[in-house]
Order: structure tokens, then C-alpha cells, then sequence
């Protein structure tokens, strides 16, 4: 389990993260999201023990991660831009890995073949979606403990896409975990168990997707006279009107919720599902970056 006590880091007077809590179960796959600078990338660095931080600890049952060599035997992290030298090729990375993971050969060659690669070619002859899948063949067959992906699906196509997502989950049933800081919110809730959102510096809700998801219910209403949100006997995290037709999003137990509305007597009642990238939405919103 990967334990997220009070965390803090700054740049310089910039506050990136201010007492981040969150938990990791093990054998989760982990989505982590925010608007761009809100952290993920940074809080990804701290976790992988590249960088200190200010304050607060890092926790992999129960021990530190920085300046610790063994929980780092157990961490990949594939950063956004990932370093490479000039003329370095896939193999050659691939050798290099071997020194420090128990590298499976077999996986990185299914996955260079899944994804046509050569892997005696130089990586900086690769388009920027070969060299995602390259380092991600490079990850998967790395097989560690814990693996971190910044904006992991960026660059890859569709097929691309699904043949990673794969091979995460079978690394996940190989007792794996993993966190990945990606903006393609539909992508991760095909393959996520849990996340962690971090707006205004710091983790403003983390859980399960499918829990966090049943607490928020989404409707449109139409009633014979025109509704004011102060109206409502419950608070709206989102509240739009058009005339008499209004659309609210409200968190709180859903049965009760609908006994309330029902007590308005709209003339229509219409549920509306909700996905975890409406979930993400109406959650920043409330800071005022949706309206």
C-alpha cells in the first residue's frame, strides 16, 4: 500500500502541492486527474523518490520511498518526455533495464511486434506516438512493483490504446500497481479501480470510481413555472436553467435526493447518467473553472 501523509512540495514561493492526503491500495490501478499545473506530474516525481519533499511522508508499506533503494528496486516511472540519447534504440534500453528489473523479453517482444516496432532502430527516428509505445513496451515488460505513467495515452491511436490498457491489467493481475496522471478521463475509467483529483494544490477527493460516481446524481427537470436554485431543497454543484427547463447535479444519497424533487412536482423528471469525466467537471467546477 502506498500511504500520502500531509505532502508538501513548492517551487521556490509557487505551492504546488499543500497537505495532499491519499492511499494506494495494492494492486490498484490508479487514475490520478487535474487541470493542467495542478500537480500530478510533480506528485508523480515525489512518489517515484526522484524528488524531496517539503514536508509529509511518502509511505510503501510503510517505509520511506526517498533516498530508499530497495522500495525504488520496485518503481517504474515513465515520465511525459522520457530520456533517451541520440543514437540509443529500443534493444539497447532494453539491456540497460535488465540491470535493474527482472525484464521479460518475451513481453517487450510481443509488445514491439503488437505495436511495429523495430527495436534496433534509433528511438529519435521514431514519431512521437512510436516512442509512447516503445518505452511502454520497454514499462510493461520492466514488470514492477509499482508503475507510474504520465499522460500515458497521449500520442497513441485508438488500437494503440487498447492493446496498453490490456497489458495493464494483466500486469495488475500479476499483483502489480499502478498510477496513471493522464487528461483522457474516458480512457482511465475503462481500466481504473480508484483516483485521486487534485485541484486548488492539493487532493480534493479521492475513492473509488464506481462509489465516488453513485454519491453524484445528474437531472433534468421541467416544471410549469420558473425555478430559482435557492429553491431547492438540497445544494446543486451545478445548477443551469433555460426557462423552465433546468439541469442539476447534486451529491447525496440518490433516493432521498429524488423523494425531494419529486415533492417539487416537476411536470417532467429525466435521470441523466453520469461518467467520470462529468464527475471531474462538476468537481472543478466548483472553483469556477466550469460554468
Amino acid at each position: 500500500m502506498i500511504d500520502v501523509i500531509n505532502l508538501c512540495k513548492s517551487y521556490g514561493k509557487n505551492n504546488v502541492l499543500v497537505d495532499a492526503n491519499l492511499k494506494v491500495e495494492d494492486g490498484d490501478i490508479f487514475g490520478l486527474v487535474g487541470i493542467n499545473g495542478a500537480g500530478k506530474s510533480t506528485l508523480l516525481r515525489l512518489l517515484s523518490g526522484v524528488m524531496k519533499a517539503d514536508s509529509g511522508k511518502i509511505l510503501f508499506d510503510g517505509e520511506q520511498v526517498y533516498e530508499n533503494e530497495r522500495v525504488k528496486k520496485g518503481i517504474f516511472f515513465l515520465p511525459d518526455d522520457p530520456y533517451y540519447t541520440v543514437n540509443l534504440t529500443g534493444g539497447q534500453q532494453a539491456e540497460f533495464y535488465k540491470n535493474f528489473y527482472d525484464f521479460d523479453d518475451k513481453v517487450f517482444s510481443y509488445y514491439t511486434q503488437k505495436f511495429s516496432l523495430n527495436p534496433r532502430k534509433p528511438i529519435r527516428n521514431f514519431s512521437k506516438g512510436m516512442k509512447r509505445q516503445i518505452f511502454i513496451s520497454l514499462a510493461l515488460a520492466c514488470k514492477p512493483k509499482y508503475l507510474f505513467l504520465d499522460e500515458a495515452f497521449d500520442g497513441l491511436d485508438p488500437l494503440a490504446r487498447l492493446e496498453f490498457k490490456r497489458g495493464l491489467i494483466e500486469l495488475q493481475e500479476q499483483g502489480s500497481s499502478v498510477i496513471i496522471a493522464s487528461h483522457s478521463l474516458r480512457e482511465l475509467e475503462d481500466i481504473c479501480d480508484s483516483f485521486a483529483l487534485i485541484d486548488g494544490r492539493t487532493v480534493k477527493a479521492y475513492g473509488r470510481i464506481d462509489g465516488e460516481l453513485n454519491k453524484l446524481s445528474k437531472y433534468q427537470l421541467v416544471f410549469e413555472r420558473n425555478i430559482e436554485r435557492d429553491e431547492l431543497p438540497f445544494e446543486c454543484i451545478h445548477f443551469e436553467k433555460t426557462g423552465r427547463v433546468i439541469k442539476i447535479v447534486v451529491r447525496g444519497d440518490v433516493e432521498e435526493t429524488r423523494a425531494k424533487i419529486e415533492k417539487l412536482k416537476p411536470l417532467i423528471v429525466d435521470e441523466i447518467p453520469m461518467d467520470f469525466e462529468d464527475m471531474f467537471i462538476y468537481e472543478v467546477g466548483e472553483r469556477g473553472y466550469v460554468k
